[in-house]
């Protein structure tokens, strides 16, 4: 599919993301109901999002074909965080949240994944639980910061910790 305005093909997820907050950027992106109340992020908001997320992974170290993992619910930062991915020319992982951790350590040892984006503290001690083995793994990045007060684990990092680098 081709850019009818000739500015380039809109081929990819990144590329679509980018044209529509380029020409519809106040309009509806995405949704999220918290606490009750619906959440409406813009395409601008989004693509701001995406840039700052990917700017952060970037300076984690993530490059071209390296594989980030996502794990948790379907939530607006982490599908940010799978298009912050690709806008690295990299490629995302996606695990069940409801898996266990040791079903998680082949798939982070066969992707050799170097950097997990999670939802929560769960998921977080799920990381921990198998950081051994996951031999690969240098960061796990957290969305919810609920209850990760006193975690002093280096490997450790806020998704706002990340946006602000």
């Amino acid at each position: 599919m081709s850019d009818p305005h000739g500015q380039g093909a809109l081929d990819t997820f990144p590329r679509l993301l980018m044209n529509h907050a380029r020409t519809r950027p106040d309009h509806p992106a995405m949704r999220e109901k918290a606490f009750g109340i619906w959440q409406t992020y813009s395409w601008a908001d989004v693509a701001r999002e995406v840039r700052a997320i990917a700017c952060g992974l970037a300076e984690l170290g993530f490059r071209r074909g390296d594989r980030l993992a996502i794990i948790g619910d379907n939530r607006p930062r982490l599908y940010w965080s799978v298009a912050a991915c690709q806008c690295l020319g990299g490629i995302p992982v996606m695990l069940y949240q409801d898996a266990v951790a040791e079903e998680m350590v082949y798939v982070l040892q066969d992707a050799e994944i170097k950097i997990a984006v999670v939802e929560d503290q769960e998921q977080v001690d799920k990381m921990l639980e198998i950081k051994a083995e996951a031999a690969f793994l240098e960061h796990v990045v957290y969305d919810d910061a609920r209850g990760m007060r006193h975690y002093g684990d280096t490997f450790l990092l806020g998704l706002d910790e990340l946006i602000g680098m």
